[in-house]
């Protein structure tokens, strides 16, 4: 028997997923009989999942009216992406120069291979142009990078904004002709610098990654809704 706290996970992150592809768009809306009906569970756990849902930005609690998918401006984009810039950087500061990096072979023995197949997932997803498997693998890959390098409190706030981000971007790339030469691809590259400890160059690939961020919302600002 499944218990009520997993089931609620699971329609979380069945929910997200549906989100993060696009397939319940800004402004959709439901009621937990709906979703209850979809998923034939009861609207207890439904009720809860969609209140972690809101918890997490992704959802708006409607009055009377059940939940909305939350729509996200460019402008919160940009607020975002900034903001990841802002407390990733400072990880990795506090990696390179405060705390010192954990000694490779460590790493290799704990979650560094993990990321590395991740990151090699990551990299093959998006040469090929395919978002639905980037963003599972792009998601798990930078949150296990920043549990070598962080904090799992850290590493919650950036899960976050980078679900957000993900929301906002997707179906911008959807329309885009060439999808794959919009992604972003620099996961090996990263993880070969934190590996061989090369703070330069480690800031300049996320320094790339930012700016790359960034330029989605020029170029949606400059495309139009």
């Amino acid at each position: 028997m499944i218990k009520r706290s997993t089931l609620r996970a699971q329609i979380a992150s069945a929910l997200r997923d549906e989100i993060l592809a696009g397939r319940l768009p800004a402004g959709s809306q439901f009621t937990v009989k709906e979703i209850a009906e979809q998923y034939g569970v009861s609207a207890t756990p439904v009720r809860e999942a969609l209140v972690d849902l809101a918890a997490q930005g992704l959802l708006d609690v409607e009055q009377h009216r059940g939940f909305g998918v939350h729509r996200f401006t460019i402008d919160d984009y940009r607020s975002m992406v900034r903001a990841r810039m802002v407390v990733l950087d400072g990880l990795f500061h506090s990696y390179f120069e405060e705390d010192g990096p954990v000694p490779v072979i460590a790493l290799e023995d704990s979650v560094l291979a993990s990321v590395r197949r991740r990151a090699e997932a990551a990299v093959r997803a998006a040469r090929a142009g395919d978002l639905d498997v980037l963003i599972g693998y792009d998601l798990r890959y930078w949150r296990e990078l920043g549990e070598v390098i962080g904090n799992s409190y850290i590493c919650d706030f950036l899960d976050r904004l980078r679900v957000q981000c993900w929301v906002y971007s997707v179906p911008c790339l959807r329309t885009e002709p060439e999808v794959a030469k919009r992604l972003w691809a620099g996961h090996r590259e990263l993880v070969d610098a934190v590996e061989r400890e090369d703070a330069t160059a480690t800031r300049q690939i996320v320094g790339g990654y930012h700016r790359h961020a960034l330029s989605l919302a020029e170029k949606s600002l400059k495309d139009g809704p």
